[in-house]
């Protein structure tokens, strides 16, 4: 597999700060290889080990440790070194359920006063992970399938939740796809979006919440059922 390049960490929709440079390069291929599951839960990731791969300086690889941090992807323990978070069933499936309490009322308000191009940034990304899906690339997919969402709850105008859905989102697609047995649709799963946006289109908040809550109530089709007791 060829190294990413740091362009690959799409920015669209986060704005939150990025590492540059060699910096960015460490903090792309880190996190492919922990969403992954190539990179273990519990595994000890050296700091001049990784400068050594990457062609840095220690100091440079700490601050995409750091970005990793942010993004709950590995546990700095000080003078115990740093190690890949876990990726538990329990963690998932809280994760999941605070998602979806963050988007589904989180449309409420989007739906209030959603911005002009919301519906046409939607479809733009609905484009773009089609496209990744017919190249194969399932963790481009991901990523822009975060885009999607979190450009939705940006109309929703609630920032202090921005960071918490990320999170969300970022371990949500973690579990997916390092506990995946076998191949996907990965069309399919692009697909599976367009539900959400031709409610938002049609600024039916009744459908809107129905489509969301049904697209991440179903986003893992192995393991717990996520909602147990709640009626979709």
């Amino acid at each position: 597999m060829n190294e990413p390049q740091a362009g690959d960490e799409r920015r669209r929709v986060s704005g939150r700060r990025m590492p540059a440079g060699k910096s960015a390069a460490a903090f792309v291929s880190l996190k492919r290889e922990i969403m992954l599951g190539e990179l273990a839960p519990r595994q000890l990731l050296v700091e001049l080990e990784l400068a050594t791969r990457f062609g840095c300086s220690q100091g440079t690889v700490r601050e995409a440790l750091l970005q990793l941090q942010d993004e709950g992807l590995v546990l700095r323990n000080g003078y115990r070194g740093t190690q890949v978070s876990d990726c538990t069933v329990e963690e998932a499936v809280e994760l999941f359920r605070i998602r979806q309490s963050i988007e589904c009322r989180g449309i409420v308000h989007v739906l209030q006063h959603p911005s002009r191009t919301l519906v046409a940034d939607l479809k733009a990304f609905l484009a773009d992970m089609s496209a990744a899906a017919r190249k194969g690339d399932e963790l481009e997919l991901a990523s822009i399938d975060r885009e999607f969402h979190g450009r939705i709850f940006a109309d929703a105008g609630l920032p202090a939740l921005d960071p918490i859905l990320r999170r969300c989102l970022i371990h949500n697609h973690r579990f997916k796809i390092s506990r995946s047995m076998g191949t996907r649709d990965l069309l399919q799963t692009a697909q599976r979006h367009e539900p959400i946006i031709a409610a938002i289109e049609a600024r039916d908040l009744k459908a809107a919440s129905a489509a969301l809550f049904h697209h991440i109530a179903t986003i893992v089709d192995f393991g717990p059922n996520v909602f147990p007791d709640q009626v979709q």
